[in-house]
């Protein structure tokens, strides 16, 4: 039963206060595209992404209340609202993009997409997915109050309400940022000491290894020892046990899709031609079981949301108005058609039509996933393989074949992926706004004012991190987008090896069957070993943090997890941001060298400064987690 009739927000209907100011839009948008560009980077380095909510909205008290002594709750939620645009925006964009510049870096005959494709894909998937979630809202957030906990649109509510203490939380957001920047300029800047440390293991045929950066270890934190446990396990599977055994038993034969022998193969080499495709398996089948698993939910939703189709949209209280359903409808009717029209991007009336049944269907599902798991946990990568596998089997048939059906397929499942992660992104932040008072349509509109500069933003980003070191590389293996990228290839061409894909599946359904959560295990099957192992040790720094603090009380962990939750939030932003100043870097010319070559450094500590210097990171976030808040009096 909903207790919806029992709520009251903090900030009552019939009061008014500064929301939609130009003081929140400009501060939101800039936000937007500094945790859209540091999402961007992460995401493409490690296929994973964050919420930005928490942390724009501890940014948003800082600069507005403490800095501006301006004191202002709702314009505090506008900020946090439109900041957090970018990073959903982002999310959706490099999960299928980047294969776009993969396909044109493989054959001279393919054009990567221009900035403008790029652009203009993210815009109407950004404000798609905004408007698909506008009917959804009543039945999700109002009707279902106190039924989906909606855990991270919760928690920056909480935020945001513990509003005296911003000062102090924006304290440990800009130190895990100032810190982070700093240590990545080191490592991967003037290069004291190597980013990657890495260690043979003879015997096994395999080795071991670690990227000793602050972004990952922060993952780690925020997803917990549990999850990050399931990713760390799926790389201990693929390293120690199926690199050694092919390694064993395939000796010197060459073995497809691997073109060299085996005995000759590195780890890595053995890792890119065979196991990525097993882990590939083992991803479609955990999206997919996911999916399953959701069907009642998603059966549910859809029956409330038709039922509950607009009703709110006419209510004369504040917090109930929304954008009036006949503009959501045109909106939604345009954007389809100038997908359609718009020559630079190459879809046809078949993959509009597929872009809106599937984009409301997903946003649907987004949005209720979000209310119960939060978006750190949303199976958006599960969603978008069931589109492309769907779509490309429904552009084979209608005659697209090679690069030019695969470009339609990507673009497709871009706009979805996009529609998927804002309409998350904007249930997440209607449900702050619902439990603080704040007015529904002005943060809709917040959310697309947010998607129509991070559109912008996220072209040259994308353009910029690609020229600097390329989508697939070791600095930018885009793991998800080259797992989109695979599957197109399969479906539309069949080269796909499908022994190795069943393999995986065949692992995800043991997983599956042991309790144990599909995705995060075939994630860390699919990523390399060196990228998951720092993201277990963030997870078992937040696991000793609750062990330390259980005993003295419950409030002591949440306050000992929060404090340690921003911190690495600001330090997956300062890498974040260091990450494209680097690439800045890269790109400009000094002479025949670029300032990256002129300021390298080699690495003249080796292994033992990273691994040390790694520890220091640890500390610092040991520290900031068990630091004691100084009290606020009244």
């Amino acid at each position: 039963m909903s207790n919806k009739n029992d709520f009251k927000p903090y900030i009552s209907a019939d009061k008014v206060l500064p929301e939609l100011t130009v003081t929140s839009i400009i501060t939101g948008l800039i936000l937007a595209v500094v945790f859209g560009a540091a999402n961007a980077y992460l995401g493409l380095r490690v296929g994973m992404t964050i919420s930005a909510s928490i942390p724009a909205a501890v940014i948003s008290m800082g600069i507005i209340r403490v800095i501006m002594r301006r004191n202002s709750i709702l314009e505090n939620n506008m900020v946090q609202t439109i900041g957090s645009a970018g990073e959903s925006l982002a999310a959706g964009a490099i999960f299928t993009l980047p294969a776009l510049f993969m396909w044109a870096a493989e054959s001279s005959s393919v054009v990567a997409p221009s900035f403008w494709n790029i652009a203009m894909l993210g815009l109407f998937g950004g404000i798609l997915g905004v408007l698909f979630m506008i009917p959804l809202r009543n039945a999700l957030i109002v009707e279902e109050h106190g039924v989906l906990p909606f855990p991270e649109g919760t928690a920056c509510a909480e935020v945001l309400l513990a509003g005296e203490e911003g000062g102090a939380k924006t304290k440990v957001v800009f130190s895990g940022l100032g810190i982070a920047a700093i240590y990545k300029f080191i490592a991967d800047g003037i290069k004291l000491f190597p980013s990657e440390i890495a260690w043979r293991i003879k015997p096994l045929k395999t080795g071991f290894g670690l990227d000793v950066l602050p972004a990952l270890a922060g993952v780690g934190y925020i997803c917990g020892s549990k999850i990050s446990s399931c990713l760390f396990s799926g790389s201990v599977l693929a390293w120690f046990v199926l690199i050694p055994a092919i390694a064993l038993f395939a000796g010197a034969n060459i073995i497809a899709p691997g073109s060299a022998p085996i005995s000759e193969l590195s780890p890595d080499a053995i890792w890119s031609s065979y196991i990525r495709y097993i882990g590939a398996g083992a991803v479609a089948a955990g999206g997919i079981f996911s999916l399953i698993k959701s069907l009642p939910l998603i059966i549910k939703t859809f029956a409330k949301a038709i039922k509950g189709f607009g009703k709110s949209g006419d209510s004369s209280s504040r917090t109930e108005k929304d954008i009036p359903m006949i503009y959501v409808l045109v909106g939604c009717l345009i954007i389809a058609l100038l997908i359609w029209l718009v020559p630079s991007i190459p879809v046809p009336f078949i993959g509009a039509l597929l872009i809106v049944v599937f984009g409301f269907f997903f946003a649907t599902v987004s949005s209720r996933m979000v209310g119960l798991v939060g978006s750190s946990n949303n199976p958006v990568s599960g969603m978008i393989i069931a589109t492309l596998l769907i779509v490309t089997t429904i552009l084979k048939a209608c005659g697209y074949q090679g690069y030019e059906g695969m470009a339609v397929a990507i673009c497709i499942g871009t706009i979805v992926s996009i529609v998927t992660a804002m309409a998350g992104d904007t249930s997440q932040d209607l449900k702050t706004g619902y439990i603080v008072g704040a007015t529904p349509v002005k943060q809709q509109i917040g959310e697309i004012l947010g998607a129509i500069v991070s559109a912008a933003a996220i072209g040259g980003i994308m353009y910029l991190l690609n020229a600097a070191w390329g989508f697939g590389s070791n600095e930018l293996p885009a793991p998800q987008a080259t797992l989109m990228k695979l599957v197109v290839e399969g479906v539309m061409g069949g080269t796909l090896p499908w022994g190795l894909i069943f393999c995986g599946i065949g692992v995800a359904i043991v997983i599956e069957l042991l309790g144990i959560p599909v995705l995060p295990f075939a994630i860390g099957l699919y990523l390399p070993l060196y990228l998951t192992a720092p993201i277990f040790v963030g997870g078992i720094i937040r696991w000793f943090v609750e062990k330390r603090k259980a005993k003295e009380g419950e409030e002591e962990v949440k306050e000992a997890v929060n404090n340690g939750t921003l911190f690495c939030s600001g330090m997956i932003a300062g890498e974040g941001l260091i990450g494209i100043l680097l690439a800045v870097f890269a790109v400009i010319k000094v002479g025949d060298k670029s300032i990256g070559d002129i300021i390298n450094l080699g690495g003249p500590l080796g292994n033992i400064g990273g691994a040390l210097f790694f520890v220091i990171i640890i500390a610092a976030m040991l520290f900031f987690s068990l630091k004691k808040s100084k009290k606020v009096t009244a």
